[in-house]
């Protein structure tokens, strides 16, 4: 019997693919193993499976994957935490009975993709994984090197296995080197490429950086890419192929200008807040209201001139303190504090068209609501309500790469929940017959509920 089979050994049909991929979908008929944690590897994945690809998330109920699957959300914890701001949010701060299939960090990168549970540390589980690996198309991790050693995980082993298979590794610091072994989170590889401290605020500690990590980001969207250019190499050689993508490295090109800067010239960029390193203005201005705020930025010498116009202070533009941009520049405080003089009493949306009709750059400062309720994002049909069995019925973002040949690219189905998909996994995928099954849920690799004695 073979894996493509349509029944089981004792004749019952096979349970079929619950994500229901649109068979058009560029990646449609591609098997990828999701061994990803927190964000930037399950952002990766995410991207794929919303363009087709079946991604098969390998968990266990016997680990408990606190920084993916409930963000510390165990159920003796949950009630405190699920009220946290640490992308810990449940709807309504309620965990319910299984907290783990509630959390939005999870959902919110976990769409299209297939949950399975295996425990790799026992030999059926190990055996579980080769078959898996023998039928797939690619593997994507970003776990500790170690971690993945102590599982068996390696290219040495799995390229025996499938010769075709490409695997995608991103570890923060990469496979050798001294900081092969650090654990870290986004904000870490990021302080260390110096991203942090450029974008404090003066006068500030740097303790308060602004929380965002898009090096995480910017490594899920890397680590895809990569696995794109695998195929492309498999196509041409027939051979499978291990690319590393470590996220730090991933992000550091992204800091280009500030590396060079300091390459050719020896200048450290530190604590530029919302400023610019040569252009003024270009700043973010307080609006009318409580915590509401626009930003506004000049190129050239016309838009300098339209934004005097607009703010009904032509003569700005002929002041000695900002009659050029390296004027400007030097009095970059004055000049902040004549337009926040003038965006203080104004709606920053108001703010933002004027001066768009005048070819000044300009925006205004959105929050969450303010971006679920945005009317360019609802004319494009950004936000789009997404069912889930157990968290309810929430608007989800779409893709961000669309094409009018392909309108379902994007979220097809909810964030599975622990162990969902066991049975389509272990018997049509997999093959293994339904007795088969049945022995690896005595051994206790089938669940939907972590074992409660993890603590």
């Amino acid at each position: 019997m073979t894996v493509n089979d349509n029944m089981n050994r004792n004749g019952a049909q096979r349970p079929e693919n619950p994500t229901h991929p649109d068979p058009g979908l560029p990646l449609t008929g591609l098997r990828i193993i999701d061994i990803t944690v927190v964000w930037a590897g399950p952002y990766s994945t995410m991207q794929l499976a919303d363009w087709g690809a079946e991604v098969v998330r390998v968990e266990s109920t016997t680990y408990f994957a606190a920084t993916t699957r409930g963000a510390l959300a165990r159920p003796a914890m949950a009630s405190v935490l699920a009220q946290t701001t640490m992308g810990m949010g449940m709807p309504d701060s309620e965990p319910g009975e299984r907290p783990w299939n509630r959390s939005s960090t999870f959902n919110s990168h976990g769409r299209n993709k297939l949950s399975m549970t295996v425990n790799l540390r026992t030999p059926e589980g190990q055996e579980a994984l080769e078959r898996l690996v023998a039928v797939s198309d690619g593997l994507i991790e970003n776990n500790l090197p170690q971690s993945m050693d102590r599982q068996g995980i390696s290219w040495e082993r799995l390229s025996q296995i499938n010769p075709r298979l490409i695997m995608i590794r991103m570890p923060a610091f990469g496979l050798d080197g001294p900081y092969r072994g650090y654990r870290t989170w986004g904000n870490h590889m990021e302080a260390i490429a110096g991203h942090p401290l450029i974008r404090t605020y003066p006068d500030i500690s740097p303790e308060y950086a602004p929380a965002g990590v898009p090096a995480d980001a910017a490594g899920g969207i890397g680590a895809a890419l990569a696995f794109l250019m695998g195929l492309r190499y498999r196509k041409r050689t027939g051979k499978g192929l291990l690319i590393e993508a470590p996220t730090a490295e991933n992000f550091v090109p992204l800091l280009g200008e500030f590396v060079m800067d300091y390459s050719m010239n020896g200048r450290v960029w530190t604590q530029m807040g919302n400023r610019h390193f040569y252009l003024a203005p270009h700043n973010v201005y307080r609006a009318q209201g409580e915590d509401q705020w626009v930003t506004i930025a000049c190129w050239n010498e016309d838009q300098w001139r339209a934004l005097c116009e607009v703010i009904r202070k032509p003569e700005l533009a002929d002041d000695a303190r900002f009659c050029d941009n390296a004027s400007r520049y030097e009095n970059r405080a004055e000049l902040d504090a004549v337009i926040g003089a003038w965006t203080a009493d104004k709606h920053a949306s108001w703010i933002m068209e004027r001066l768009q009709m005048a070819g000044v750059p300009s925006g205004a400062v959105m929050n969450e609501r303010d971006a679920l309720e945005d009317r360019q994002l609802e004319h494009r049909g950004y936000f789009r309500p997404l069912p889930h069995p157990e968290a309810g019925t929430h608007r989800a973002p779409m893709t961000p790469f669309k094409s009018a040949n392909h309108p379902h690219v994007g979220p097809r189905r909810h964030a599975p929940r622990l162990g969902e998909d066991n049975e389509y996994i272990y018997k049509t995928v997999l093959g293994y017959s339904d007795e088969e099954y049945a022995e690896f849920d005595n051994k206790g690799h089938i669940g939907m509920d972590y074992d409660p004695s993890i603590p």
